[in-house]
C-alpha cells in the first residue's frame, strides 16, 4: 500500500525552525515562525487565561462529549464578537455557528460546506495569501484559483485590479477576504474599500468567505472587524471563519469557529444541518478545552476587560516593533523606503528584500526568515533590533 508513496516537500516554515533551534550563533533571530512572542522571546500564557483555567479545573465535572455543534455559550459569544452585539444578522436570527479545532479546522469546514453547495465552485484567495488556505481547499475538492492583491514593487494594494478581477467572478463562486492583518503581507483593506467589496460582491453575488485569524490584533476588537459587520449586513449568503489561537494565545488548544449567514433564519438552519454532517465527517467532536475557557473570559465582565488589555499590550508591541525597526533602519544608513512596514498591520510584513538576500541573512548573520522575505513582527525586540537592521544594511 505505502510503497508507491512519494515523499511530501517539507514546510519551509517548520524547516526553518529546525535550522535556527540548531544554530549555534549567541544573535540568532527567528523572524519565521507566526507566533506572538513577548520581548523576551516567549509565548506567554495571558493571565486571563490562566484565570478561566483554574476555574475550569474548579468546575469541570464531566468529559463526556459536547456534541458537533460545540458549545452553544462559546458559539453565541464567538458570534458576539465577530459582528457585535446588535447586529442585525444576529437580531434577524441569520446566524448559525459551530466551534472547530482552531481557525484550520474551520476553514476546512468551510470547504467542505462549500463544495456541497456546489462541487463545481471556484474559490478565489488574495495573491498572495496564507500559504496554507489553497492546499486545505484542493483537499476538499475545490478549484482555487487568485484574484490581484498586494504589489512588491510599490509596496501598497492592487486595489483597483483586484476590484476589476472580483467584478468578473460570478454568484457560483467564493472569494476569501481576510478581515484584517493580512497575512502573509501586513497590507489591509480601509475602511473605504471595504465599503467597495462590500458593494461589488452585493452586485457580483458571490459567496464572501472572511477568515479572521487575527481579531484585535491590527486596530482593535471591533475596528479589525469592520469589513466582517458591514459584509454580513448587504449580503444574503456569507462564511466566517474566526480563530482564537493568536488574539487569546490558545495556539495548541485549537479553537475557532465556523459562522454561516443564510437569507433567513429557515435557510441558516438547512445551512447548519449541512454545517453538522460535515463535521460529523471530519472530527466528529469539536475539543472543549479551548471553548471553555474563552467563553469563561467573554462571560465576565471584568476578565474580559483583562483580556482586552492583554490584547492591547500585544497589538501595541507589535505596531512599535514595526516602529522601531524602521526607525533603526534609517539610522544605519539606509536610503531605502522602509516606511511602509509600519503602516502595515498584524503579524507580518514582505521585509521586500530578494532570495539571495535572504540566503545572507541566514548564513552570515543567522536571521530567519523564509525565502519571500515575509517576516513575523512579533520576532523583533528592543535586545536584537539593532544587529537586525545592521545586517539588513549590510546585504541591501
Amino acid at each position: 500500500m505505502f510503497n508507491s508513496l512519494i515523499a511530501m516537500p517539507a514546510d519551509p516554515i517548520l524547516g526553518l525552525l529546525t535550522q535556527y533551534r540548531e544554530d549555534t550563533h549567541p544573535q540568532k533571530i527567528d523572524l519565521g515562525v507566526g507566533v506572538y512572542k513577548d520581548p523576551a522571546g516567549n509565548t506567554p500564557i495571558l493571565n486571563c487565561v490562566k484565570k478561566a483555567e483554574k476555574f475550569r479545573l474548579d468546575t469541570e465535572t464531566t468529559k463526556v462529549y459536547i456534541g458537533p455543534t460545540g458549545s452553544a455559550k462559546f458559539n453565541s459569544l464567538m458570534t458576539e464578537l465577530a459582528f457585535g452585539e446588535d447586529h442585525s444578522a444576529i437580531l434577524a436570527n441569520r446566524i448559525r455557528t459551530v466551534s472547530t479545532p482552531g481557525g484550520t479546522g474551520a476553514l476546512r469546514v468551510a470547504g467542505d460546506f462549500i463544495k456541497r453547495c456546489n462541487p463545481n465552485s471556484v474559490l478565489w484567495v488574495s495573491d498572495p495569501t496564507w500559504a496554507n488556505h489553497v492546499g486545505l481547499f484542493e483537499a476538499a475538492g475545490i478549484t482555487v484559483k487568485t484574484y490581484p492583491y498586494y504589489d512588491y514593487d510599490t509596496k501598497s494594494l492592487k486595489f483597483d485590479e483586484m476590484l476589476t478581477a472580483l467584478s468578473q467572478i460570478g454568484a457560483d463562486d467564493v472569494v476569501l477576504l481576510h478581515a484584517c492583518c493580512h497575512n502573509p503581507s501586513g497590507m489591509d483593506l480601509t475602511t473605504e474599500q471595504w465599503d467597495k467589496v462590500v458593494a461589488l460582491t452585493k452586485q457580483q453575488g458571490f459567496t464572501p468567505l472572511i477568515d479572521m485569524a487575527y481579531q484585535g490584533f491590527g486596530d482593535g476588537v471591533d475596528i479589525d472587524a469592520y469589513g466582517v459587520r458591514q459584509m454580513a449586513a448587504a449580503v444574503d449568503n456569507m462564511i466566517l471563519c474566526s480563530s482564537c489561537s493568536k488574539n487569546f494565545g490558545l495556539y495548541r488548544e485549537r479553537i475557532g469557529s465556523c459562522s454561516v449567514i443564510a437569507k433567513d433564519a429557515a435557510r441558516a438552519d438547512i445551512a447548519q444541518s449541512v454545517l453538522l454532517y460535515v463535521v460529523r465527517c471530519l472530527y466528529s467532536m469539536p475539543p472543549a478545552h479551548g471553548a471553555a475557557i474563552v467563553e469563561t473570559i467573554l462571560e465576565s465582565a471584568e476578565l474580559k476587560q483583562e483580556w482586552l488589555a492583554e490584547l492591547q499590550v500585544m497589538r501595541d508591541r507589535i505596531n512599535g516593533n514595526r516602529a522601531i525597526l524602521v526607525d533603526k533602519l534609517k539610522a544605519n544608513g539606509v536610503d531605502r523606503d522602509f516606511s511602509f512596514i509600519a503602516r502595515q498591520k498584524g503579524m507580518f510584513s514582505f521585509l521586500g528584500v530578494n532570495p539571495e538576500q535572504v540566503e545572507r541573512l541566514k548564513k552570515e548573520f543567522s536571521i530567519y526568515m523564509v525565502g519571500s522575505s515575509r517576516i513575523s513582527i512579533a520576532g523583533i525586540s528592543e535586545d536584537n533590533v539593532d544587529y537586525l537592521a545592521q545586517s539588513i544594511a549590510k546585504v541591501l
